[in-house]
C-alpha cells in the first residue's frame, strides 16, 4: 500500500509485498538523487559469541557481489563521482550515497546488488580485519574513548549491547572470519527487515518502481528479531577509573540511564538535556565549568534516542588535578536542575533552538534522507517535521523538572580515563 500525508516533506511510504520499505521524497533544490539504505544488522543483533561481526560486515559488504568484483564497483562509483558510506550503529546497518539524477537507475541497481547479494571474498575480509584491530588499538589508547566506553559498561553491564564495545575487541575481532560475516549477513539482510529511503530529483513514483523493480524478487523472509535486553537505572552512586599515566589529560564521562525514545517524557528529557548541555557553548556545564571556573577543555552532553533506556552522558576534558573539582561542578548543575528546574527563559530559548535545528538537518537531500530514515526507525510517522515544533510546545517546566528529578547525583554512573589515580 502506498501512502503519503501533506507534511513539510510530504514523502511517499511504499511497503512492498515481501515486506521492503520504500520512502520517497522529491526534492529538485539540485540535480541530484540520494539514496539512504538501512538494515537490522547492528551490534544488537550480533550472535552470541560473535562480538564485532556487525562491523566487520559493515567494513566488508561492498568488497565484491555474485556479479561484480570489487573493481567494477569502485569503477562504477568512481565513474559517476559516487562515494558509497557504510555505517554500523547498535541497530542497523546503512549504505548512503548521492549521484546525479540521470544515474539514479544505475547506482540504485549497484545498491542493491551490494545489499543482496554480497561474496565476502577471504583476502578482503583479512585485509579489513585488521583494518579494525589497528583502530581498536588506537581506540585503546585515546582517554575519551576508553572513558565513555567504560561509563556505557557500568550503566548497561558489559553483556547488553550498549554496554559492550561496539566494534569487540582485539581479541574478539581477530576471531571473525569471512563464514561468521556471511552467516551474519544471511541472516540479517532480508526484505522484511530493508528500509529504503530516496530523496531528489525524481518524482516519486519513478523512485518507488526503481526500487520495487530490483526489490521485489527478493524472497520474502524477516531478519532475525534481536532480544530486547531490560536495564534499569543504577540504584547507587559507581564509578571507575582507568589509568592512563602518559596522558596529557583525563576525560570524564558521567551519565545516567534514561528513557527510550517511544516514552512520552522523552521530549522533556531532550529539553531537560540541551538546558544542561547543549545550547549555546555547553549549556549550565558549559557556562559554570569552562567559563566561569575555567577548569574545562571541552564540557558537554549527549542524549540520543534509542528504543531501549537511552545514556545521558556528561563529557568533559580537564588537568588531572582537576578531575575532583570537575566532578563535583557536574553533581552541583544536575542537583540544580532537578531542583530549581528551569526558568521560563531556558525554556523559550531552547524550544526556539530544537525546533530551528530541523530546517538545518534538511537542507541537503542526504540530510532529508537520513532524518526519513530515522523517523520511520522510530515509527514517529511521515509527518514528524510537521508534528515536531507542536510537541515541543506541549513540553511545561512541570515537565522538564520532572525530566531533571530522574538524574540524582548520588545515583551517577562516572569514569574517569588518564592521568589520574582516584
Amino acid at each position: 500500500m502506498t501512502t503519503g500525508t501533506r507534511t513539510g516533506l510530504s514523502p511517499v511510504r511504499h511497503v512492498l509485498p515481501n515486506g521492503a520499505t520504500v520512502i520517497a521524497k522529491r526534492s529538485t533544490a539540485t540535480p541530484a538523487v540520494s539514496f539512504n539504505l538501512s538494515l537490522p544488522a547492528g551490534v544488537m543483533h550480533e550472535p552470541a559469541g560473535r562480538p564485532g561481526v556487525a562491523n566487520l560486515l559493515a567494513r566488508t559488504i561492498d568488497r565484491g557481489t555474485e556479479r561484480r568484483p570489487a573493481s567494477a564497483i569502485a569503477e562504477a562509483l568512481d565513474g559517476r563521482g559516487v562515494a558509497l558510506a557504510a555505517e554500523m550503529n547498535r541497530h542497523n546497518l546503512t549504505l548512503s550515497c548521492t549521484s546525479l539524477a540521470e544515474d539514479a537507475g544505475d547506482i540504485l541497481d549497484l545498491l542493491i546488488d551490494i545489499v543482496r547479494r554480497p561474496v565476502f571474498p577471504e583476502a578482503e575480509v583479512a585485509r579489513r580485519r585488521q583494518e579494525i584491530v589497528t583502530g581498536l588499538r588506537q581506540d585503546d589508547d585515546n582517554p575519551a574513548i576508553r572513558a565513555v566506553q567504560a561509563l556505557l559498561g557500568l550503566l548497561y553491564g558489559e553483556r547488553h549491547a550498549y554496554g559492550r564495545r561496539p566494534k569487540g575487541t582485539v581479541a574478539d575481532v581477530e576471531r571473525l572470519g569471512r563464514d561468521d560475516v556471511a552467516t551474519f549477513h544471511a541472516r540479517q539482510a532480508t526484505p522484511g527487515g530493508v528500509v529504503l529511503v530516496v530523496v531528489g530529483d525524481i518524482e516519486t513514483d519513478r523512485a518507488v518502481e526503481l526500487a520495487g523493480g530490483r526489490l521485489e524478487d527478493w524472497p520474502d523472509t524477516a531478519p532475525a528479531a534481536a532480544p530486547v535486553e531490560p536495564v534499569a537505572p543504577a540504584g547507587e552512586r559507581h564509578r571507575l577509573v582507568v589509568p592512563m599515566m602518559n596522558k596529557s589529560q583525563a576525560d570524564v564521562a558521567y551519565g545516567f540511564v534514561t528513557v527510550p525514545r517511544a516514552d512520552p517524557a522523552f521530549y522533556a528529557v531532550w529539553v531537560m538535556n540541551t538546558v544542561l548541555g547543549q545550547y549555546g557553548l555547553g549549556g549550565r556545564l558549559g557556562d559554570n565549568i569552562r567559563e566561569r571556573q575555567g577548569m574545562a577543555y571541552y564540557v558537554f552532553s549527549t542524549f540520543e534516542p534509542a528504543p531501549v533506556p537511552a545514556p545521558l552522558i556528561v563529557r568533559a576534558g580537564v588537568a588531572a588535578g582537576d578531575v575532583d573539582r570537575t566532578i563535583a561542578a557536574i553533581d552541583e548543575e544536575v542537583a540544580a536542575l532537578a531542583r530549581d528546574g528551569v526558568t521560563e527563559e531556558e525554556l523559550a530559548d531552547t524550544r526556539r533552538f530544537l525546533t530551528l535545528s530541523v530546517p538545518r538537518l534538511l537542507e541537503t537531500n542526504a540530510g532529508i534522507a537520513t532524518f526519513l530514515q530515522t523517523a520511520e526507525f522510530f515509527g514517529l510517522g511521515m509527518d514528524y517535521d510537521a508534528r515536531l515544533p507542536e510537541l515541543l510546545a506541549g513540553v511545561s517546566r512541570e515537565a522538564v523538572a520532572e525530566a531533571a528529578r530522574r538524574l540524582d547525583p548520588a545515583r551517577a554512573s562516572i569514569a574517569v580515563a588518564g592521568p589520574y589515580a582516584g
